[in-house]
């Protein structure tokens, strides 16, 4: 959880935001939205951004984003998106200011995250991931309209190259958004899309959760018994454990939730085979979504797709540690874990994890030596 606070400098930027968007005229729609400086914030060098768009004309729906600019030459840059996962995790809180932006919070002032992904690229994520998941298709058709009208408002960018990325339960809907996109593309070429990456992500929910038991008991963490029970008497390959009670749940958040179960790697393969860059991550530590489902996934995709290992299973390194194991199939589908990493890799292992975003973003094999 983050501080008090934080959470009070998080609230206030939203705030005093959303009426500098709505009243101030300026001569560009992006100068309206730019950032002069965040609470608590250090002296930078770069151009921040944030306010809202609207994606529904109708119903007055509109997403907010934060963005910020490469930190040298973002003339030249890609960029790149980021969404966290939940869902209902904001990419704001946790996202920018917890994981891979460029500040991260220190009692009541922000610090510079020497790990930000905007050291390199331009870093940018709308607020888009707090929808829950229980229509997920329209999630998507708000997040490209969303993409379209940002461009319209910042055209300057609107040929940049485009990577997707985000962790968790993007690994729903990244993919989702990646394919529609590719859709609109096939009318009109709107979006220059370069490649996504899916950290610790909700591929497929029986594989993903019940490689918990193994996750545990490769580490140590439960014994014989209780593996044997875990694997014979639990059923992760539901959400709910007893489908035949006549009464359900109060909750509308947990019949919504029942879109976990819908898998999202055979989407993977499809824009995989539009010629499109997949890379999995995951932190060797995270019980959440454990390394071995992802790495099952990830392997029987590319056999289903045909694709030959082109860089067998192998260390890459961070300086002079090894940083983790990677594997690519075909150049184009890539898996790699970070060491020591948890759920939320940037945070846990923040450098290893922006070694990881650059060798991708660059098309770069991962260091094989320090």
């Amino acid at each position: 959880m983050l501080s008090l606070p934080w959470k009070t400098i998080a609230m206030t930027v939203v705030a005093l935001l959303h009426p500098y968007f709505f009243t101030e005229v300026e001569s560009s729609p992006s100068l309206l939205d730019r950032i002069n400086q965040l609470p608590g914030q250090p002296p930078v060098t770069f151009q921040q951004y944030s306010g809202y768009v609207t994606v529904d004309d109708k119903s007055q729906r509109a997403l907010f984003y934060y963005f910020a600019e490469a930190e040298v030459d973002p003339a030249s840059k890609p960029l790149v998106l980021w969404l966290n996962g939940g869902p209902g995790c904001s990419s704001l809180g946790v996202g920018a200011f917890s994981e891979n932006g460029p500040f991260r919070p220190s009692g009541e002032v922000l610090v510079k995250n020497q790990y930000s992904w905007n050291r390199g690229y331009l870093y940018w994520l709308p607020l888009i991931s707090e929808t829950l998941s229980s229509s997920l298709s329209f999630i998507a058709r708000d997040n490209v309209v969303f993409l379209q009208r940002w461009f319209e408002r910042f055209p300057l960018y609107r040929n940049r190259s485009l990577f997707i990325t985000g962790e968790s339960y993007a690994g729903h809907y990244v993919p989702q958004l990646a394919e529609l996109m590719l859709q609109f593309n096939k009318k009109e070429n709107l979006f220059n899309l370069k490649g996504i990456a899916l950290g610790n992500p909700v591929l497929e929910f029986a594989t993903d959760f019940n490689s918990r038991a193994e996750f545990f008991w490769s580490h140590g963490l439960i014994s014989d018994t209780t593996y044997k029970m875990f694997t014979s008497v639990c059923n992760y390959s539901r959400y709910f454990f007893n489908t035949s009670l006549l009464l359900c749940p109060n909750s509308i958040l947990d019949y919504e939730l029942l879109d976990l179960e819908i898998p999202t790697i055979s989407i993977v393969g499809n824009i995989i085979k539009a010629g499109i860059p997949v890379l999995v991550y995951s932190g060797d530590q995270d019980s959440v979504i454990p390394l071995t489902g992802s790495r099952t996934l990830v392997h029987g995709l590319a056999e289903e797709l045909g694709l030959k290992t082109n860089v067998p299973y192998r260390v890459w390194f961070e300086g002079q540690q090894v940083g983790g194991w990677t594997q690519v199939y075909g150049n184009i589908l890539s898996f790699a874990t970070v060491r020591g990493a948890s759920h939320e890799a940037p945070f846990s292992q923040p450098e290893r994890s922006l070694v990881l975003f650059r060798s991708f973003l660059n098309g770069h094999p991962l260091p094989e030596a320090f």
